[in-house]
């Protein structure tokens, strides 16, 4: 008997469940201890000092550009391959986008990309790059952020696809979230990452100042540390000592907190991330001699020598053009076998959006990638045999 198979899923276990429900019957259900609890597993996780959770990856993203104070006349740069979200932190808060474009063969932004962005900018003041970690490979960050630093720009890692990947940096790996060579890096706990919180996200940062902002920012910008009060007359009490119930808003914020009761669950996901890693490892290598056969006409993304990737996604690219079936056509009849596919993503300089304001842009890199991508299952509950089932269905579809 065979089962549906999506392309993404998560595995919640009897302990996530229990520690939702300690959430549940504790005395907070929210800007709790289980939140600080999450920040301290995360920033363990990702070697990174500071760790600061809130509502979801494109929350975290927005907050980062609030963060580094961008806003109108600044250039953001942001490769076209990446979901929506990259896009749209830079135009919540005025800034401009400058789309780059990326490698065909894995999606990826390098930093001959961003140099070539930057020809674009026009009268815009460049300010900082989004570049976007995909399937779970990594940016080569070494590279690109020796010539981000030259031109003096700000790095935000979207580490969404890459919760447990490593890096080679300079001084060696790190995982993805130490910020060894950018300011912040932000990650989604949406179900189908590899890590669950139902919907969350999270800031990791070694910069103190960026961290204690992100926070007050979460929050409507209610700042209640005394050392940081500007009004000293309706602050503190003839004594000296601060008044219990005051806070101060210096600039809005937003409402972009987690609960406990996510954080809970993200906790408990976080202990079995190395587990989790391990098995999307086995399943990729799994395609990968399953796919072979079907080369050159199919094969996976091409992989980076700078990264231990812990795959969010399993993606074939497909030379559609060279037969007579299309990828809707593939996609519909992979579904009615219950094989669920989807593609990721639409290049975002191609979206209706994008395209009226800034009409002229051409990037043929992430084109060629989008015309050959799609995403095929990988969950941790999958199987080998369910691994054979997707491929062979590929290929008898494909011919």
């Amino acid at each position: 008997m065979t089962r549906p198979l999506p392309y993404g899923r998560q595995v919640i276990d009897d302990d996530d469940i229990a520690a939702v429900v300690a959430a549940l019957k504790s005395d907070t259900l929210t800007t709790g201890p289980a939140v600080t609890a999450f920040e301290a597993a995360l920033g363990r996780v990702a070697a990174a000092p500071q760790a600061v959770v809130c509502s979801s990856g494109t929350a975290a993203l927005h907050l980062a550009a609030l963060a580094l104070d961008l806003g109108p006349g600044d250039a953001v740069v942001v490769p076209s391959l990446t979901f929506l979200a990259t896009a749209n932190a830079a135009r919540y808060v005025g800034a401009e986008v400058v789309f780059a474009d990326v490698d065909p063969a894995t999606g990826l932004m390098g930093p001959q990309h961003l140099e070539e962005a930057l020809t674009r900018c026009g009268g815009l003041r460049p300010r900082a790059v989004f570049p976007v970690h995909l399937n779970g490979q990594c940016v080569h960050m070494a590279a690109l952020a020796e010539t981000a630093r030259q031109h003096g720009l700000a790095i935000v890692e979207d580490s969404c696809h890459a919760l447990g990947s490593w890096q080679e940096l300079s001084g060696g790996w790190q995982p993805t979230g130490a910020c060894g060579a950018s300011d912040m890096a932000v990650f989604s706990f949406h179900p189908v990452k590899t890590v669950a919180m139902g919907e969350g996200g999270a800031i990791t940062t070694r910069d103190a100042r960026l961290a204690a902002r992100l926070r007050s920012l979460r929050s409507h910008g209610m700042e209640r540390d005394p050392t940081r009060f500007i009004q000293a007359g309706e602050a503190f009490d003839s004594d000296g000592c601060p008044n219990p119930w005051y806070y101060e808003m210096a600039a809005p914020g937003f409402n972009y907190r987690a609960s406990d009761i996510s954080c809970a669950l993200g906790a408990s996901q976080l202990g079995k991330l190395d587990r989790f890693v391990a098995r999307r490892a086995e399943l990729v290598a799994a395609y990968d001699a399953a796919l072979a056969p079907l080369a050159p006409r199919v094969t996976p993304v091409h992989r980076v020598g700078h990264c231990q990737p812990a795959w969010h996604i399993q993606v074939a690219l497909i030379d559609f053009a060279a037969g007579d079936v299309s990828r809707a056509q593939l996609m519909r009849a992979l579904a009615q076998r219950e094989i669920f596919t989807q593609v990721h993503y639409l290049p975002v300089h191609r979206q209706p959006y994008y395209r009226q304001r800034y009409p002229d842009v051409n990037l043929p890199g992430a084109d060629a990638y989008y015309d050959r991508c799609l995403t095929l299952p990988l969950f941790v509950g999958m199987t080998g045999d369910e691994v054979g089932r997707v491929v062979e269905a590929v290929g008898e579809i494909l011919g």
